[in-house]
């Protein structure tokens, strides 16, 4: 089957291990992931090659969301690769952290099915994944 790639990136005026670690660490990791207006509850989070990270989002509206992760490879503080996101909108997530002269750039690389559903929703991710960039920004005060 074909594959369809979202590609998001964006420059932070911080250090790629300032970036990493507020993926490593679960309480940081809740208060910003995820596009505007949802929270998280983080019930599992094993940071490892082979480990979970198991995410209820809830939006605005009060929706739960349930997410699983398994990250496949970790290489701090320049990569992370989620194997597999799960259960809806299943796909695999590559960061990438690639240190410049005043920060550091990151870079999602999304690969899903390219199913019509995923052709739908392609759009919102897009924006979503923006949305969450500006919550790590702000998280960060970068």
């Amino acid at each position: 089957m074909e594959k369809l790639h979202i590609v998001t990136e964006r420059f932070f005026n911080v250090p790629a291990e300032s970036l990493f670690a507020a993926f490593a660490d679960p309480v940081t990791l809740a208060r910003w992931w995820g596009p505007h207006g949802f929270t998280n509850e983080i019930t599992h989070f094993d940071f490892s090659p082979g480990g979970d990270w198991v995410v209820t989002m809830t939006n605005s509206d009060g929706t739960d969301f349930a997410n699983r992760w398994t990250f496949q490879a970790i290489e701090p503080p320049s990569r992370i690769l989620a194997l597999h996101h799960e259960p809806m909108h299943v796909f695999t997530l590559e960061v990438t952290l690639a240190t410049e002269a005043k920060g550091t750039r990151m870079t999602w690389r999304m690969q899903f099915d390219d199913t019509p559903e995923n052709r739908e929703i392609e759009r919102f991710i897009a924006v979503a994944n923006e949305q969450n960039f500006d919550r790590l920004v702000a998280e960060l005060g970068a």
